[in-house]
């Protein structure tokens, strides 16, 4: 039997404006709880919320950024249900008229391009934050209160967790490309929900949609998203359904449990906020904001292509983070090669940021300094196996590469006459090797190189030492 999954996506988005979206309280991770707020926030009798300018322009940068519909007329609702940190009983949202309608993203494939299409993005604000204690207490915590958020809801157009997974991590990038938000799911900045079902291809029979909730990175979601997959097959298969219900992932148990059932639109009792007059937004304001847009991922990929003449792979990855191309960019000022510096950040650099879990931001190096140690190998003063160790060492301790080499007496040795010493030396207590090379065993003359530079501790010039050492055997 074949089966297809529909996956559509709701994309929270804390925005980086100072301030909150209706009032003058900052608009910062973390302090003190209940420090950041206001009557404002806390829905006090007689406070009325004055919208921020800011919010306006960066919904509409992503608005741009994602392609869609800019409205020059729009409004503020009252979304109406219960939550406990929610202080006034409603939140403050847009229901039919949305800051932006329509737009894509596209997302690139081993099978091609594909767009993801957009229904709408619009500004509401965030609700309070509820802590619970060991001893069964719940605390409230109000810093969260008021602070601006986009919305950003897809059309059920992904197919597979993989698709999301890409949707995602393009959509993250070109948010912080664009300055609205610095999308740390740690700290609650971008936060998923994904409604997922799917259809039995054969009968046309479908199970109702789950909605998954509070996922805190991209691997949770995609591994939510694997498990209802097959949940919702089983039951296909076993001709059962699903209720239409909410779910959260559990990280211990690898499943989704039940949360509640999940609300239907008309639970939210829509009505405009009498207090915030209608939103009319001129033309030229938008313009203004698109001719001042930063460059996108995908333009800056296609002019790392032509401008470094780099594989578009290169250019995908160096884009792929708006940290990683200004690092790359800083160290060609610097550099002769840009497929070398290309090399040296997506294999040593990125490999170990990984490891270690740290941004290209926490380097303790700058992009001179990587800039500086190739050249040092361009120059044949250190290899490449050194180079290496050096940026270990830059890595570890923020030193400059120069400072690192000429500390550990790390520089070449280029000196054909000090190589010959050692080469004879070799030559002499290997005479076996030498006579299995004679005799087409070329694995031999592998060993008597790696002897040699064993010898030197690594520092004998790589090529100078396999020209030296296949030379002299002849010669003997």
């Amino acid at each position: 039997m074949a089966y297809k999954t529909i996956i559509g996506l709701e994309i929270h988005v804390e925005l980086m404006t100072k301030t909150k979206i209706f009032c003058s309280c900052t608009n910062a991770f973390g302090g003190d709880a209940n420090t950041h707020c206001c009557p404002v926030c806390l829905g006090l009798p007689g406070a009325l919320p004055v919208l921020n300018k800011s919010v306006l322009e960066y919904g509409i940068k992503a608005g741009i950024a994602f392609n869609s519909k800019i409205a020059t007329k729009t409004k503020m609702d009252r979304k109406n249900y219960f939550y406990p940190d929610l202080v006034k009983g409603f939140q403050i949202s847009q229901d039919d008229i949305p800051l932006c309608e329509g737009g894509y993203v596209e997302i690139e494939m081993e099978t091609g391009t594909k767009k993801i299409k957009l229904i709408r993005i619009h500004i509401e604000e965030d609700t309070g934050k509820s802590i619970h204690t060991e001893e069964g207490d719940s605390l409230l915590d109000y810093n969260r209160a008021g602070v601006p958020l986009i919305e950003i809801v897809t059309a059920p157009d992904m197919n597979t967790p993989e698709e999301a997974r890409l949707f995602l991590e393009k959509l993250k990038s070109t948010l912080k490309y664009i300055e609205v938000s610095d999308c740390k799911m740690e700290e609650g900045s971008l936060r998923c929900d994904i409604n997922i079902n799917v259809v039995d291809l054969e009968t046309g029979k479908r199970t109702n949609i789950t909605e998954l909730k509070n996922l805190n990175s991209f691997r949770s979601a995609v591994k939510a998203m694997e498990y209802e997959e097959k949940r919702h097959i089983s039951l296909l298969k076993e001709e059962k359904d699903t209720e239409r219900e909410t779910r959260r992932w559990d990280e211990v148990r690898n499943e989704t449990i039940v949360m509640r059932e999940k609300g239907e639109v008309a639970d939210y009792r829509y009505a405009v906020d009498g207090d915030i007059a209608p939103i009319e937004i001129e033309q030229d304001w938008i313009e203004e904001i698109r001719d001042n847009l930063p460059e996108l991922p995908h333009h800056k990929k296609e002019r790392f292509i032509k401008e470094y003449d780099l594989p578009e792979y290169d250019a995908g990855v160096l884009t792929q983070s708006r940290e990683i191309a200004q690092f790359y960019e800083e160290t060609n000022k610097y550099a002769k090669d840009p497929k070398q510096v290309s090399n040296w950040i997506m294999g040593d650099v990125l490999r170990r940021l990984n490891d270690e879990e740290m941004e290209i931001e926490d380097l303790k190096f700058h992009p001179k300094d990587l800039a500086d140690l190739i050249g040092f190998i361009d120059d044949g003063k250190i290899s490449n196996n050194i180079g290496k160790k050096v940026l270990r060492d830059m890595f570890e301790t923020g030193e400059r590469p120069e400072e690192i080499i000429k500390k550990k007496g790390l520089i070449q040795i280029s000196d054909e006459g000090e190589l010959i010493g050692i080469i004879e030396k070799v030559l002499d207590e290997n005479q076996q090797s030498i006579i299995d090379y004679k005799n087409g065993k070329d694995r031999a003359l592998g060993f008597l190189i790696g002897q040699v530079m064993k010898a030197t501790r690594g520092k004998a010039n790589p090529q100078m030492v396999n020209k030296m050492v296949t030379e002299m055997i002849e010669n003997r």
